[in-house]
């Protein structure tokens, strides 16, 4: 006996799924976390679902020769002068409908729910995604690597161009705070040279290069991208998540609505690079 045709369950663009008469599991859809999540800026003040918030970057103390600030009859202001605004104005969805028929007969009773987990995971790949390609905008791309010379030399060579920076708000890098993302072909190239430590706070295993905590990571565009934790900063706002029947119709409303705010808030220490096949001009 041949199946029914799903309403709103396509097995691609232009063919219906068959509903199921006894179907006992679903194989859900499989996809990476957020590597962004452990990276990002979440010291910020205001309400992100006012529409933005503030990140403050404070000038260094200036030293200056015992007796200056009693000549002067002041000491020296605090200069807020690395302020960072970043505005949640980044509005995305994802919609989709489900015919009440597919729910009762497809042979999966929580597929609402099912689709729910998977749009979330859809919207963390998003926020991911948007993440790196902000540390490209804004960093600063190391240029003339390639593979004549080791990899291992060639990262470090990046992480020392964060350790060095100096600025009117950086006099070097702790490299305890500096982060690299490497895309998988590199990261397995590095697995000899990887150490995974205990987490001194969470207890869980980190993976360390040469002191600097490192990250495997198929959705940036660049082969190395290294900053300095929290160099970008982007809040989320989330609709709540409430099903609705369609008006004038038996089916179902299933969607995700969120608000995004991406901006680097440490441009100056975040350094990227691609990793170029060496010349043969002989």
């Amino acid at each position: 006996m041949a199946r029914t045709d799903a309403l709103s369950i396509n097995i691609d663009a232009n063919t219906a799924d068959k509903l199921a008469e006894i179907q006992g599991f679903v194989i859900e859809a499989i996809q990476k976390g957020a590597v962004s999540e452990k990276m990002k800026n979440t010291e910020y003040s205001g309400d992100p679902t006012t529409g933005s918030v503030e990140i403050d970057r404070f000038k260094n103390a200036q030293v200056d020769d015992y007796g200056t600030a009693r000549a002067a009859g002041a000491g020296k202001k605090i200069l807020n002068t690395g302020k960072v605004t970043i505005n949640i104005n980044e509005d995305k969805e994802i919609v989709e409908e489900i015919a009440k028929k597919d729910v009762k007969l497809y042979g999966i009773a929580s597929i609402m729910d099912k689709r729910k987990k998977n749009q979330a995971l859809r919207m963390i790949a998003d926020l991911d995604t948007r993440f790196f390609a902000q540390m490209v905008t804004d960093g600063t791309e190391i240029t003339g690597l390639t593979t004549a010379t080791p990899l291992v030399d060639n990262l470090e060579s990046i992480i020392q161009s964060v350790e060095t920076t100096q600025n009117d708000w950086v006099d070097g890098v702790d490299r305890e705070m500096i982060e690299i993302s490497v895309k998988p072909a590199i990261y397995g190239k590095l697995l000899n040279y990887i150490d995974s430590v205990p987490n001194p706070i969470s207890g869980l295993k980190e993976d360390v290069f040469h002191g600097v905590k490192i990250y495997s990571n198929h959705r940036q565009t660049k082969d190395i991208i290294c900053a300095i934790h929290g160099a970008v900063g982007q809040p989320v706002t989330v609709d709540d998540y409430e099903p609705e029947k369609i008006q004038l119709s038996n089916n179902y409303d299933c969607s995700l609505f969120y608000s995004r705010g991406t901006k680097a808030v440490m441009p100056d220490l975040i350094r990227y690079a691609d990793i170029a096949e060496a010349q043969n001009n002989g």
